[in-house]
């Protein structure tokens, strides 16, 4: 056996060495981020506060932005103190839990686009069936199902992980705790967790896509039987954008994961982590809300109404 020490703390890569851009990058992000928080826990007060937003598209949109929320916070701000610290540091149970809220996150995030495509289905295709299809029960058993899968799954691949043993180095070639990198470094046979990765994501991704995909084929027959053009268009355009951010979201978890770690390159990993860690989160609000009518209507409500109050006090 070969003398080695057990790995206690992790050291992150982070995304650049070069001191020059370490502050713009800093910038960035820390705009990117003011801009998810603002946009998704602005989209949740929104919904709470407007009674005419307290149906299941909105509850779901409502979860949808705290989920984002939730992942970009396990994230985003670890990347940017390590911008303006020499320190990189995390340690093994830190790193354990930041893999685990990440995880559990864009998990229920999958689940939570699949079950949005099941309420679009409903409503385009079986309108006069929507209220008794899509009731109040229904809806929070398909949020809580969702939660209970994010949670579930990153247990499993928590556990998968971290039972392995890190001897090789303690440098994470990345800006945060993430299955390939960790599973570099182990010094363990990680043939049997990477299988375990391959399946658990796979079927996970499977079932969302099929959801997904079937809603959606069911939808475009619909839009393709309606009379009005202008109805066709707009029911078009919602789902165009939904997709778009759908096929954004599983094309940078499928790069990621499914595929096996020698394929992997850490130069397009952290690409495409950038994208569906701190990209995703901040333009999921405008994609699936900001462009609504009723939201916007519900944003000018409450501006007018912070306006009085101002003026009020004042």
């Amino acid at each position: 056996m070969e003398n080695s020490t057990k790995v206690t703390d992790f050291i992150f890569a982070g995304l650049t060495d070069d001191p020059e851009l370490q502050i713009p990058l800093f910038i960035v992000f820390l705009l990117i981020y003011l801009s998810t928080l603002l946009g998704n826990l602005g989209m949740v007060g929104l919904i709470l506060l407007d009674s005419h937003l307290h149906t299941p598209m909105y509850l779901f949109l409502s979860h949808l932005s705290l989920v984002d929320f939730g992942y970009s916070s396990a994230v985003t701000p670890k990347v940017m103190a390590g911008l303006l610290s020499i320190d990189k540091t995390i340690s093994h149970n830190g790193c354990a839990i930041q893999f685990f809220f990440f995880v559990s996150f864009i998990t229920t995030e999958s689940f939570l686009l699949a079950a949005m495509a099941y309420d679009r289905y409903a409503a385009v295709c079986k309108p006069l069936l929507y209220t008794t299809t899509m009731t109040t029960n229904t809806c929070v058993c398909l949020i809580i199902g969702s939660y209970v899968c994010g949670f579930l799954n990153s247990s499993i691949h928590t556990g998968n992980i971290f039972r392995l043993s890190f001897c090789k180095s303690d440098v994470i070639d990345h800006f945060f705790c993430d299955a390939p990198p960790l599973l570099a470094l182990s010094c363990s046979d990680t043939s049997v967790s990477e299988m375990v990765i391959l399946f658990v994501v796979g079927f996970n991704d499977l079932f969302s896509i099929v959801v997904i995909m079937v809603s959606y084929l069911f939808i475009f027959i619909t839009i393709l039987r309606m009379h009005s053009s202008e109805g066709r268009q707009k029911t078009f355009s919602t789902c165009a954008s939904h997709l778009t951010a759908v096929s954004i979201f599983y094309g940078s978890g499928i790069f990621m994961y499914l595929q096996p770690s020698s394929s992997h390159t850490m130069g397009s990993d952290k690409m495409a982590s950038v994208f569906y860690t701190m990209i995703i989160p901040m333009l999921n609000p405008l994609v699936y809300s900001l462009r609504n009518k009723e939201v916007k209507s519900a944003f000018k409500k409450a501006v007018e109404k912070a306006k009085f109050s101002i003026a009020f006090t004042f």
